[in-house]
Formats: structure tokens, C-alpha cells, sequence
């Protein structure tokens, strides 16, 4: 269940514009809505189909860095990897195994099969599609994609910690997050997915190697009514003196 207390939700595409001013955010955030059919597609006016195989991160990458409307289903993307976080394959006695990645990104077959329980992931076996697009587009979907399930957005250390104080500012809870290594989606949008909870995390390799994941920029999913949580926090915080980008006192002032 989200933290996110009785606080009214703006639009969409009106939460997403004043996410983007507050924290001078150089990419747009996006939402991320899993379906139980692909048939869902249909509802959703202007949506694009991937036309080749691609990485999730590179899919999350046109949706964020491209402004591209996408429905994506397992058949799209490169591997069981980037299907078992959303719950779209995997997650099967082969892929906990940790085969795939010993040797590459870990020492044995026992460090990686570790690796594998410990990501956070979707349950397989419920959905069959998934759908990313810009925040700001998804009020013109009308009824076929409802509300996403999550918002992710991408900013640096420092707009990061600006928007967690923003969402402590009331109902303040301390936040717990881990990191996995490789396959940090699973602290994303993973945990988001499977939890409902803000999820946090540092973008692994993949992400930047084939989503466009800048280096100084770290990944934040959460539901969309944790946003408007936060961004009410922040306008409290703006008010007493406290704004982001921060101004900086100096390193030798007594």
C-alpha cells in the first residue's frame, strides 16, 4: 500500500510539469501500467509497438527520453532477465538458478542464484502486457490505460534527497532501500510494482549502457499519488526557506 496520505491528485499531466520545475529535471518522468492482456492496447490511442527486440531499459529509455507512447508485451524484449521484474516470463527453476550470469557479473553459480532471489520482482503468471508513456501524455488515454500503476523519474543526487524530504514532510516515514548490483530495475521499478512503496535506486549498467541512464542520475518509481504527496511537501518546504537546486552557504563561512 503507498505511503501517500489524503492528499488531493492533480492531473497528470499537471503533477508531471511540476515535478519537472521543481527538481529542473533534464528528462520528463513516464508511467509504467501492466495489463493482463495485450488487447488493452487497442483502448490506448497512438500507442507504438516495438518494431525489434530491445533491453526494458531501452524501452524505459524512449518512453523517458524519447516521449514515446509504448505497449510492450515478453515476445519485445531480449530476455527473461528484463520480463521477470515486470512479471511478463522468467522466474522459472532455470532463470533462479543464476546460470546465465556467473562468471559474468558474479564469482559462482551460488553467488548469482543469490543474486536472483534477491531481486524484487512482479509475480509471474497474472499479466501478459505492458504499457510506458510520459506522464504528461497519459491523461489523453482516457479510459484504456486508467491510471498508471507507477511513476518513474530520473534526477540527480541532490534533487533526489529535495524530493524524499518532500515526501517526509508529513506522515514522515523512514525509508529502507537495498541494492542488488546488476538488474537494479528490481529496486525500481520492481519493488514499486511489487510493493506499491517509493522505490529508489542507483541505475546498474544496463540501464546506462542501453537505456541512456546519465552517470550523476539515480531512479525513483513510485504510485502517482506519492508525486502529489511529495510535491505538496515541497511547496511546505519551499515556503520556510528551503528550495532546490540548493544554495550553497560556503565552505569557509564561521
Amino acid at each position: 500500500m503507498s505511503i501517500a496520505a489524503e492528499t488531493p491528485i492533480a492531473p497528470l499531466d499537471t503533477l508531471a510539469a511540476e515535478l519537472e520545475r521543481t527538481l529542473k529535471l533534464r528528462t520528463p518522468p513516464i508511467g509504467m501500467k501492466l495489463f493482463e492482456s495485450p488487447d488493452a492496447f487497442t483502448a490506448i490511442p497512438k500507442l507504438r509497438r516495438p518494431q525489434a527486440i530491445h533491453t526494458l531499459d531501452q524501452l524505459v529509455g524512449q518512453a523517458a527520453r524519447l516521449g514515446w507512447s509504448l505497449g510492450v508485451t515478453a515476445d519485445d524484449l531480449v530476455g527473461d532477465q528484463c520480463r521477470a521484474v515486470v512479471g511478463l516470463g522468467g522466474q522459472d527453476a532455470n532463470w533462479y538458478s543464476g546460470q546465465a550470469m556467473a562468471g559474468v557479473w558474479f564469482a559462482t553459480v551460488e553467488d548469482s542464484a543469490r543474486h536472483q532471489v534477491a531481486m524484487d520482482v512482479v509475480p509471474a503468471g497474472r499479466y501478459r502486457a505492458l504499457v510506458l508513456a510520459p506522464l504528461a501524455k497519459w491523461p489523453g488515454f482516457g479510459e484504456g490505460a486508467s491510471e498508471p500503476d507507477i511513476a518513474l523519474f530520473y534526477a540527480t543526487p541532490g534533487a533526489m534527497i529535495y524530493f524524499i524530504n518532500g515526501l517526509q514532510w508529513s506522515g514522515y516515514q523512514r525509508f529502507d532501500w537495498s541494492v542488488v548490483g546488476e538488474s537494479s530495475c528490481a529496486d525500481s521499478w520492481g519493488r514499486a510494482l511489487k510493493t506499491g512503496q517509493p522505490s529508489l535506486s542507483i541505475p546498474c549498467f544496463a540501464e546506462r549502457r542501453y537505456g541512456g541512464v546519465l552517470d550523476d542520475e539515480m531512479l525513483m518509481a513510485l504510485p502517482p499519488a506519492d508525486i502529489a504527496k511529495a510535491a505538496a511537501g515541497m511547496q511546505a518546504l519551499a515556503k520556510n526557506g528551503l528550495r532546490y537546486p540548493f544554495a550553497t552557504y560556503g565552505i569557509q563561512q564561521d
